[in-house]
């Protein structure tokens, strides 16, 4: 049973959920949901890895995410570029926007970082807003086209899309848990733990703030990408402010700096919130509470917490062992 219930096991389990979901759930809303939910996830484990991991509260990666979309949208629909070569534009220019805004704001810490940043996002909604003759405005872009084919694989249907999404977010997390057991990713923790002892130990810190500020970007591009060619059309909505505080919540709901804290937090969230619809405006009464007691009983969210359980556990079943050796050793010596 023990055996059954380790890591790798279970990620297998989960993974196979996964793949069987659209199979076993013969509902295209639920599919959709499950679709934008792994959107976003993506976007939130770009999100941890610069606030989570490195200890630098960004607001600005609404922005980024709605950069991605429109690189995406105004490339294939104004630019007629093939979609997949668009589609690593996007990437690269969100990041290209990123290193640019990270040479600035990484010379503020804490709260003034996370103001700079903040604004940076409204900058770039205002732009998106009101640069009428190239991101159409508040009309926004329309006809963006679906994921054009690999070989035999189309990308026509919902199922299809889902995989596809699923894809990207398996890679994901593969690719951000290899920066985090990396060097850089050490390093990326030990700034967040102190930055000045970081440098003290000749950590280069602006220079590793500054990548993992571009790498963090780079996810929410793929994730914006990604939701304009699933949802096809796209406005300045999407860059708004008030995105980014939604990201921070799936974040801190699921742990902050943990590795499957982004998962977690992002699915459980998104569920609920359309299991509590039918409540419209009022489903807040409800959800806002219990997300203040999470905060407030949790600060590191439900796998931070199921983590410090865990380690609590191995701490006292170890104190347990010595305490029983010790009490050995006293009867063989008396």
């Amino acid at each position: 049973m023990k055996a059954l219930l380790n890591q790798r096991n279970g990620v297998i389990l989960l993974l196979l959920i996964a793949i069987l979901f659209p199979l076993l759930v013969d509902n295209q809303y639920y599919n959709q949901v499950m679709i934008l939910a792994f959107i976003w996830t993506i976007a939130v484990y770009g999100l941890n890895i610069v606030g989570g991991y490195t200890g630098q509260l960004s607001l600005a990666h609404a922005g980024f995410f709605a950069v991605g979309a429109y690189a995406l949208g105004l490339l294939t629909v104004n630019g007629g570029l093939n979609f997949w070569l668009a589609f690593v534009l996007a990437i690269v220019i969100t990041a290209g926007l990123g290193l640019v805004v990270g040479l600035v704001a990484l010379r503020t810490k804490e709260h003034f970082f996370a103001i700079y940043t903040l604004i940076v996002g409204y900058i770039i909604y205002l732009v998106i807003y009101n640069w009428d003759s190239l991101t159409n405005g508040v009309r926004g872009l329309i006809g963006i086209p679906e994921p054009g084919s690999i070989g035999p694989l189309t990308f026509e249907s919902m199922t299809s899309q889902y995989y596809l999404v699923l894809f990207f977010l398996v890679l994901t997390i593969f690719v951000v848990r290899r920066i985090i057991q990396s060097l850089t990713g050490r390093t990326f923790i030990a700034i967040r733990n102190s930055e000045d002892l970081a440098q003290t130990i000749g950590i280069p810190t602006m220079k590793v703030k500054l990548l993992s500020f571009v790498v963090s970007t780079a996810f929410a591009g793929l994730a914006g990408a990604l939701y304009a060619s699933f949802i096809r059309f796209i406005g300045p909505d999407i860059g708004y402010t008030t995105i980014v505080f939604d990201m921070l919540m799936y974040l801190i709901v699921g742990g902050i700096g943990t590795l499957a804290g982004p998962l977690v937090g992002t699915l459980l969230v998104v569920w609920i919130t359309q299991s509590l619809q039918f409540l419209e405006d009022y489903r807040m009464i409800i959800f806002g509470p219990i997300l203040v007691l999470l905060v407030i009983y949790y600060p590191r969210g439900i796998v931070g917490a199921y983590l410090e359980w865990k380690m609590n556990r191995t701490l006292k079943r170890t104190k347990q062992k010595s305490h029983v050796n010790h009490q050995k050793q006293q009867a063989e010596e008396g």
